[in-house]
């Protein structure tokens, strides 16, 4: 066996332990009982334990080092060693104490934050919530950074993305977003009642099915489950698992979570299953997973074309709701800018100004200039300067997130991110995909995922975030792409002049 065939065999070795810490997860989320709760958190801490210490053990340091200085290893064997031995660089300044704690308290936040949305509670939830920022401030301290705390959590989630570059893209969408969205506000506003009348749960999970099916997500590797918070998790490239949730006064709930989630899974479907727990077997960062959910959800998803083949559908499942509604009204409907409370509801206009929020709060907490004792009245005061409204109740402002109970701080900023470089990966699918709109409009997706699967997806980890986006659309991601967008798409649907 070759050194590199050796370190083949202890990341997958490190694979199957972390995914089957993946398949308890996504049964804490879909089907655990409450009093399964204590255990379940201790499995997966134990579990935890067990794959940081085989990780960082000091001869698989010594496997990769010696690795790294190989000439004979090709492009992607070579990258994954140096991602690897970044990674194991970081893993080994934690001790297997502090994993286990961590663990711990990440269980405990998460179920603390299930019971306080249960009873619209937030105080119930501060002082699980305290603990973990606590430890996530100890982790940003240990991992080091230059300028920012927060900058090392960022890191986790999008290599290299600093609070400095945040900083400047978040100051062009408020001095290029809001300014248009304070245009908008001033038109007829369009109508979108029919989202809210009663629609039957069991007919939205079957379109939601044959939603999911027409963009390509292959069932035979995955499936879907309600889950108080849809997110998509994966196990291997050949079993990618789904959630939605579904409320029959909100047809949008359900839709566009089964799409954004849709593509979430088809980027995870579409990596090297060959190079299962490899870092070319993986997701690049989260700002690029986001842009594959954000591109079907948005570009796609919110569409006139894609609409015009999936709503005759959807007319024939509700006829009572939307028999007298054309497909321009629904088109518009959907698309309809207005603040409101829920991130995952808000329009994707607004929905920065949401990301914003929890990215300024965040900044704040690692820091340690803002403490959870303070966050509630932080976050409401927040929503009323960005958005204007005023937060009523718990469950409909700080409790709406799952992120924090997971301790995933430094998660949100990819959100926005992600937005961005779709609208730039889109564009050039556009552009090079002949007649692109016009297949949408037909019901055929297939070019499109095609077109994915071979400039994105497939890399894995091959290259970095800004290094593919200027391999795909050759540039460096530009903001300026969400912005004519989001302009050419508004000024006809808000009939500008």
């Amino acid at each position: 066996m070759s050194k590199y065939e050796e370190y083949e065999k202890k990341m997958k070795k490190l694979a199957d332990i972390g995914h089957s810490i993946a398949v308890l997860s996504w049964d804490k989320e879909v089907n655990l009982p409450k009093k399964g709760a204590a255990y379940r958190g201790q499995q997966i801490a134990t579990l935890s334990g067990i794959s940081h210490e085989l990780f960082t053990d000091e001869s698989f340091g010594k496997l990769l080092n010696e690795l790294s200085s190989d000439p004979t290893l090709d492009q992607k064997a070579a990258k994954n060693i140096k991602v690897t031995l970044k990674d194991y660089k970081q893993s080994t300044r934690f001790d297997e104490e502090f994993v286990i704690r961590k663990s711990n308290l990440v269980s405990a936040a998460y179920h603390a934050w299930l019971k306080a949305r249960e009873d619209n509670d937030f105080a119930s939830y501060e002082e699980a919530l305290s603990n973990l920022v606590a430890i996530k401030r100890e982790e940003a301290e240990i991992l080091g950074y230059e300028d920012h705390p927060y900058d090392a959590l960022l890191d986790l989630y999008e290599p290299g993305l600093k609070v400095k570059d945040l900083d400047v893209l978040f100051k062009d969408v408020r001095e290029q977003l809001v300014p248009f969205i304070r245009e908008i506000s001033k038109k007829n506003q369009v109508q979108n009642d029919f989202l809210h009348l009663y629609y039957n749960k069991d007919k939205q999970w079957d379109f939601g099915i044959d939603l999911l099916k027409n963009m390509g997500y292959d069932f035979d590797s995955g499936r879907q489950d309600i889950a108080p918070h849809p997110f998509t998790i994966t196990f291997s490239a050949q079993d990618v698992r789904v959630t939605t949730r579904i409320d029959e006064n909100d047809f949008a709930n359900m839709c566009w979570s089964c799409i954004h989630e849709g593509g979430h899974a088809l980027y995870e479907q579409g990596v090297s299953a060959e190079d299962y727990g490899l870092p070319t077997g993986s997701a690049i960062s989260l700002g690029i997973h986001e842009s594959q959910s954000r591109l079907w959800e948005n570009h796609v998803g919110r569409s006139k074309e894609y609409w015009e083949f999936h709503y005759p559908k959807l007319q024939e499942l509700f006829p009572e709701n939307l028999s007298a509604v054309s497909l321009d009204e629904f088109y518009k409907g959907i698309n309809r800018v207005e603040p409101n409370f829920i991130r995952t509801e808000a329009d994707e206009l607004h929905y920065h100004f949401h990301v914003m929020v929890r990215y300024e709060l965040e900044k704040l907490l690692i820091s340690g200039d803002l403490e959870v004792k303070d966050l509630k009245e932080t976050w409401n005061a927040k929503y009323k300067e960005y958005l204007n409204v005023d937060i009523p109740d718990d469950l409909q402002g700080i409790l709406q997130d799952v992120h924090w109970g997971h301790g995933s701080f430094g998660y949100f900023p990819t959100y926005s991110l992600g937005s961005f470089y779709a609208a730039q990966f889109f564009a050039e699918a556009v552009n090079q995909i002949p007649n692109l709109m016009t297949k949408l409009s037909k019901g055929d997706s297939t070019e499109l995922l095609s077109w994915l699967r071979t400039h994105i997806h497939q890399h894995g980890r091959l290259y970095e975030a800004a290094e593919l986006c200027e391999r795909v659309t050759g540039e460096q991601l530009n903001f300026k792409y969400f912005m004519e967008y989001a302009r050419k798409k508004y000024k006809e649907i808000y009939k500008f002049a």
